[in-house]
Formats: structure tokens, C-alpha cells, sequence
């Protein structure tokens, strides 16, 4: 896969998991600012995840790959939570399933 395509991706996931993080940030106690500068950063990924030109469910399923890695190093590292083995081999389930979709065939 073009690095370019991998760039796109981590990017689209970076926003997609802050955008998230933003949002719950502001429902609990933030405040509407911060709800609405999430959904600005959620619909910056919509358009960043779309400049990649495949299939929409090859985009996509490849796609739910780098976003889970995003979201679980995430939860690790800003977030400081403890990752259960069983998420860890979930993770592995979803990259090995967007393999299958990245490299099989048509």
C-alpha cells in the first residue's frame, strides 16, 4: 500500500479518535464548545478518510484497522487505561480481517 494511503489513514484516525475524545470530554461537563468543536473534527475525518480513492468497502474495511489501532494505543497511552489481553486479540482479529480485505482478490 502507498505510504501516502497509510499517512491519510493515521491522520483520518488521529482525528476521528480526538474528535471522539472531545466530545465526551465536553458532555461530561466541558460544555457545548467543546461538543461542537468534536463534531468539526469528526467532519474533518469524514473529508480526510475520503481523499484515498478505492471502494468504499475496501476504504473503509482497511480503514477500521488503523482506527482500532489508534483508538486502543489511545486508551493506553493519553488515557492511561490498563488493555486487556482480550483487546489485544481482538485487535489482531480486526488487522488480520482488514489483511483479507486489503490484499484479496476481486
Amino acid at each position: 500500500m502507498n505510504p501516502i494511503v497509510w499517512g491519510i489513514f493515521l491522520a483520518a484516525a488521529i482525528m476521528e479518535v480526538a474528535g471522539d475524545a472531545i466530545i465526551r470530554r465536553g458532555l461530561r461537563g466541558g460544555g457545548a464548545l467543546l461538543i461542537a468543536l468534536g463534531f468539526l473534527v469528526l467532519g474533518g475525518y469524514g473529508i480526510v478518510v475520503n481523499t484515498v480513492r478505492w471502494d468504499f468497502s475496501k476504504l473503509l474495511g482497511v480503514y477500521v484497522c488503523v482506527f482500532a489501532l489508534i483508538s486502543i494505543l489511545a486508551g493506553r497511552f493519553v488515557f492511561k487505561e490498563i488493555i486487556p489481553l482480550s483487546t489485544w486479540i481482538g485487535l489482531a482479529i480486526i488487522m488480520a480481517g482488514g489483511a483479507v480485505i486489503q490484499f484479496g482478490t476481486r
